[in-house]
């Protein structure tokens, strides 16, 4: 390759990943501000507040909502944001057609869970509890279809913003019936489904309009049938691969709560741990989310994507064994914090649950980075593979160690173990594929220094657990700190390279 050509090809590599950790550092920025409050101030107060059991009934019907997608999203979202990041042209003429697959994959979408849920047993207010579920997560998806368009025109800030609208709603309106005297004490779960299903409208409505404004779509359907079975059959990989996902990432909730002898308690008690993992993978998918159109642009325009990877794990890698390590050591002060229910009877099982799930944060880290790219890439057969051994393996361990654990009243524990095996072994998978489907060089100082950084983060929160006389907040801002420091001693930041990449010099 001609000199020059080296030196464009760094210097767009270099400008990619200025823009990329701009704007990542604005979206963490604006979620920070959003999703944990939702996270740890309304869900958790609405599981406090409502009657024992409904909350986990929620759950569960949360967790069967999400396993349908396959029919609700039928891989539409990515398929669409990959296609518009790398022709930004083509919006205006696939928007029609994609918004009219998208309502009417919907409706089907509704009727096959409702069926399904009928089937497993659900009745009454069970049933109606469960189509309100459905209304929201079809308006929930309806929102992430206009967004992955104004994420692939690489308008991330503005698609961040969007993003927390719903949650900024939600927050407003739960937190007034939670706190007004004359609906605080009456609370029922109900009224937060109905909540959901109006934020996610109006944010549906709110995001309409803001595509319009920065492209020329128009609000218009064409069902067209040979067109959307273009658009099936086109996007037929990436549904297969969202419905497997969706199996080996939700099935444990549902499973819980069918298998169990006492499955609402059992699978409130994987609602309270999974929320906590929940609220701290928004970091991950938030990386996800501008990393699929960014490696679409810089893949269609033949450009290296492992500086963009590195980056990216660097950031997130250290991270999410500071906070899967402090989980662990500090899982009986956090869970007896925020829930009522980790402070009597059965206390131990909402730690051991928690645990075993924040321990599963760096598996899920490594995914987002790695998943994503092998998407972008269009390797659709591999990502379909290593997901069908995710639900042989989370579905076998499940059938297994729920019933093993819940024998001793601990069904729960077994999910969450299962949890982690999947996690770990898929997030190795992808990792492996993606060095060989697009060529990413292995570093083997790379890696060992971050095996030396979980060691020693380790060894650091048990010295501080162990030793440090003091409250567990203390100990746990000192190990934080320590950890973050720890950083720059091994390299994976530097203040030269921040300073750089937010063109300081």
């Amino acid at each position: 390759m001609p000199a020059i050509g080296k030196v464009a090809l760094i210097f767009t590599a270099g400008v990619m990943r200025r823009f990329f950790v701009k704007n990542i550092l604005f979206v963490i920025a604006v979620n920070v501000l959003v999703k944990p409050v939702w996270v740890l101030l309304i869900d958790r107060t609405v599981q406090n507040r409502v009657p024992a059991g409904e909350y986990g009934t929620y759950q569960a019907l949360l967790s069967l909502s999400i396993i349908f997608q396959i029919i609700l999203d039928f891989g539409i979202t990515n398929y669409n944001s990959r296609t518009i990041a790398q022709e930004p042209g083509r919006l205006p003429e696939l928007f029609p057609s994609m918004l009219s697959a998208r309502l009417v994959l919907m409706l089907g979408y509704m009727l096959l869970a409702c069926g399904w849920g009928w089937l497993l047993g659900y009745r009454g207010w069970e049933l109606e509890l469960l189509a309100g579920i459905l209304v929201f997560q079809g308006l929930n998806a309806l929102v992430a279809f206009i967004r992955s368009n104004i994420s692939a025109l690489h308008k991330f800030k503005t698609d961040a913003i969007l993003s927390i609208a719903d949650r900024l709603l939600m927050i407003l309106i739960c937190g007034f019936l939670l706190l007004y005297p004359a609906t605080a004490g009456r609370f029922r779960i109900q009224w937060f489904v109905t909540t959901q299903i109006f934020c996610y409208l109006a944010t549906a409505i709110a995001a309409y309009v803001v595509l319009v404004r920065i492209a020329r779509v128009r609000l218009r359907f064409a069902f067209h049938g040979p067109t959307v079975l273009r658009i099936i059959r086109d996007t037929l990989p990436y549904a297969l691969l969202i419905f497997q996902m969706s199996i080996y990432n939700r099935a444990d909730a549902m499973m819980v709560e069918r298998i169990c002898r006492d499955g609402k308690t059992q699978a409130t008690i994987w609602a309270s741990a999974f929320r906590l993992l929940d609220m701290v993978n928004m970091l991950g998918l938030m990386f996800a989310t501008m990393l699929l159109p960014l490696y679409g642009r810089m893949l269609s325009q033949k450009q290296d994507v492992a500086g963009i990877v590195k980056l990216c794990m660097n950031m997130l890698m250290p991270l999410s064994f500071v906070v899967g390590v402090a989980g662990i050591f500090f899982s009986g002060d956090i869970m007896h914090l925020l829930y009522n229910g980790a402070s009597g009877p059965g206390s131990a099982e909402y730690q051991i649950v928690f645990s075993w799930l924040i321990a599963s944060f760096p598996s899920w880290c490594m995914m987002y980075v790695y998943s994503t790219l092998l998407t972008a890439n269009g390797s659709l057969r591999i990502l379909n593979i290593v997901a069908f051994a995710g639900v042989v393996i989370n579905l076998s361990l499940n059938f297994w160690l729920i019933p093993s654990f819940s024998a001793n009243g601990g069904g729960a524990i077994g999910a969450a173990i299962t949890s982690f095996t999947t996690q770990t072994v898929l997030a190795f998978a992808f990792m492996i594929a993606c060095t060989r489907m697009v060529n990413l060089p292995f570093n083997l100082k790379w890696v060992l220094a971050l095996v030396s950084y979980l060691l020693a983060t380790c060894a650091l929160a048990w010295f501080i657990h162990s030793y440090l006389h003091a409250g567990w907040l203390v100990q746990l801002a000192l190990l934080g700190v320590i950890s973050v420091a720890g950083m720059f001693v091994f390299r994976f930041v530097s203040f030269g390279a921040l300073k750089q990449l937010m063109g300081k010099q």
